[in-house]
């Protein structure tokens, strides 16, 4: 398939690529890598499972936010800014580095510290702004339930947590046999990544680690069907169609 094939696709089935990151961690990495590097306005995503005594050291970041969401365990968060914080499974980090931070992301807890880590790229009209950070606790986050599964709004309606690019980021749980609809409106972008499971989506079947990525040229309203008891990631956002030059931890 050609470059102009791709980019013509509503419906884009992906898979992570394991990559080496932080002090010596492999990772599962939908975005930067070779074949793509982002997916505007979401430039880097990254699904890690680390343990005690490993994690990311102190390192820079430029010209994006950043979510860390935690499923299983706990992170420690430090920066420059003088924030020291660890949030636990459920919770949330989220960092603005705007025109500089440096900050590490460290487990703390003797276990497997499972989560996802999402940048956002910030327009370029607002690269240069101070870096800011936020804590959100699991119980500050809304959840849902519904008949066969429940969903927690990470960014959107009833959070907290602010951001400078208009997204919707959820965490799903879906029983066997369960449906979840999914609401994308025209223009945005989304991705639909599997934590567990299996689901299916319109004609495509995805597994653990495995993603739909979404190009709304028209509104969706979309079925999610869990073929077996399934977690899943949903994130949409309209994209800034600027230029994006991403080098290591910069996005500038």
């Amino acid at each position: 398939m050609n470059a102009l094939q791709e980019s013509m696709k509503m419906f884009t089935k992906v898979h992570t690529q394991e990559t080496l990151e932080g002090d010596g961690l492999i990772v599962n990495r939908l975005f930067p890598i070779s074949q793509r590097m982002n997916f505007d306005p979401f430039v880097l995503w990254d699904h890690f499972d680390v343990t005690s005594g490993h994690g990311f050291p102190d390192h820079p970041h430029r010209g994006f936010e950043a979510i860390t969401y935690v499923l299983t365990g706990g992170i420690h968060h430090k920066d420059n800014l003088g924030n020291d914080a660890f949030v636990g499974e459920g919770g949330a980090q989220v960092f603005c580095a705007g025109s500089g931070i440096v900050h590490s992301e460290m487990p703390v807890e003797k276990v497997q510290n499972i989560g996802i880590q999402l940048w956002v790229n910030l327009p370029k009209n607002l690269k240069s702004i101070n870096p800011s950070y936020q804590q959100i606790l699991s119980e500050d986050l809304p959840t849902t339930r519904f008949d066969g599964g429940s969903c927690r709004t990470i960014v959107g309606e009833g959070s907290p947590i602010k951001l400078h690019t208009d997204i919707t980021y959820q965490y799903v749980r879906l029983e066997q046999n369960k449906q979840y609809q999914i609401y994308i409106n025209q223009g945005l972008n989304a991705i639909v990544y599997v934590l567990s499971g299996n689901i299916v989506l319109g004609d495509e079947a995805l597994g653990v680690s495995e993603s739909l990525l979404i190009k709304a040229n028209e509104e969706q309203n979309l079925s999610i069907l869990a073929k077996t008891n399934s977690e899943f990631m949903f994130c949409c956002g309209l994209p800034h169609h600027e230029s994006i030059y991403q080098h290591g931890p910069y996005v500038d």
